[in-house]
């Protein structure tokens, strides 16, 4: 029996349709006339986008519409320092990095430590922020602009924060936040609160610049809820609503479901030895046939495979070789085996690559950071 979809902003569970998503959280597909638009800025296309990894939005296209009449729009995306950073946190960070580089955009990147030592009740304020530590050298890792990106976690940057999420909780009702979130009167205060400090980033450039700047935020779908309810509040106060592009989550190795860090072998975490790339890897779920030689008279189905699906959104940029990848599956012409030792080789390669970066970036952690 299939495992009921569940997306919220603390769970995702069961098979996912995307379709059906938009239609309850009341989104916009992104399609192929406002992709077309962006490239006449971009001049290119990055990868997440030619494969549909994002797939949703809300006023995307207002944005483009600002930037047009050259009222320039500011990112913000965020990461909730509950553990170390896998592949699956990266893929919104992809696409914030290559737009920051295409608009020459600002970026403010929120670590939402609060938040996760509110929800977790096995996390501490000290692990969460000494996960937000571990996360930033990820995001420095990724060779965010240093003099356009701004990271802060709200416990350190609480004085700036506080101050204009007491504005936004003005606004907000008990209501709103058990409609949304399903909060119960046993959910502590700090819950019911928090969305309201991560609300600020969304006019945080407004207040600096002392007047209204459009923001884009690129996010998995799982953390749009928190934004219906800053979209509301935002005019309330005099601030565009901010608009939001919105991802797919990058499957885990195992059979169904997204990438996550409750099943640690169905993850790649940034940490990872290249011998537990291998492993899991090697270990990985795919849509071979029992027997070698049922594959080569049968093929295999990419399309349940999450080796091919690596391959898809992230490590095989060329079209016509992911196409031909499939193809070569399907007719049985390729083992599981060598897709495995080749994902693995192309994995262990950028890990190598960006665990040399991560070590650099405690050199310069300081010169990223936030703090009142």
């Amino acid at each position: 029996m299939t495992e009921k979809m569940t997306v919220t902003p603390w769970e995702v569970k069961g098979e996912i349709d995307y379709y059906k998503l938009i239609k309850e959280f009341g989104t916009e597909p992104l399609t192929d006339e406002l992709i077309a638009r962006l490239k006449r800025h971009t001049k290119d296309l990055h990868l997440l986008l030619r494969r549909k990894m994002f797939f949703s939005h809300r006023d995307f296209g207002w944005i483009l519409d600002e930037y047009e009449k050259d009222n320039k729009f500011y990112l913000y995306t965020g990461r909730g320092p509950s553990g170390h950073t896998h592949l699956g946190h990266l893929i919104p960070w992809f696409l914030t990095k290559w737009l920051q580089d295409k608009f020459k955009a600002k970026l403010y990147f929120q670590l939402t430590d609060d938040e996760k030592f509110l929800f977790n009740p096995k996390l501490s304020i000290e692990d969460t922020q000494k996960f937000a530590y571990e996360n930033t050298l990820d995001i420095i890792a990724l060779g965010f602009d240093q003099k356009r990106t701004f990271v802060f976690s709200d416990i350190n940057y609480a004085k700036t924060l506080y101050k204009e999420a007491l504005k936004v909780a003005k606004k907000l009702t008990f209501s709103t936040t058990k409609a949304v979130f399903g909060f119960t009167s046993e959910s502590n205060v700090g819950q019911i609160f928090f969305t309201s400090m991560q609300s600020v980033p969304c006019f945080l450039e407004s207040i600096k610049a002392g007047k209204n700047v459009p923001c884009l935020i690129p996010l998995a779908i799982d953390q749009d809820p928190h934004f219906r309810i800053t979209r509301d509040i935002a005019p309330k106060l005099g601030y565009y609503k901010p608009a939001i592009i919105h991802s797919k989550f990058l499957p885990g190795l195992g059979k169904g479901g997204k990438m996550s860090a409750s099943e640690p072998d169905t993850c790649i975490f940034t940490t990872d030895s290249q011998e537990q790339i291998d492993r899991k890897i090697s270990n990985a779920f795919t849509g071979g046939a029992a027997t070698i030689k049922e594959q080569k008279e049968k093929g295999g189905n990419p399309d349940i495979c999450s080796v091919y699906q690596y391959y898809y959104f992230v490590f095989e940029p060329d079209d016509k070789k992911v196409k031909e990848l499939k193809e070569k599956c399907k007719a049985g012409k390729i083992m599981c085996g060598e897709c495995k030792k080749e994902l693995a080789s192309r994995i262990k390669k950028f890990m190598a690559e960006h665990q040399k970066k991560r070590e650099q970036a405690k050199k310069v952690i300081d010169k990223f950071i936030l703090s009142d």
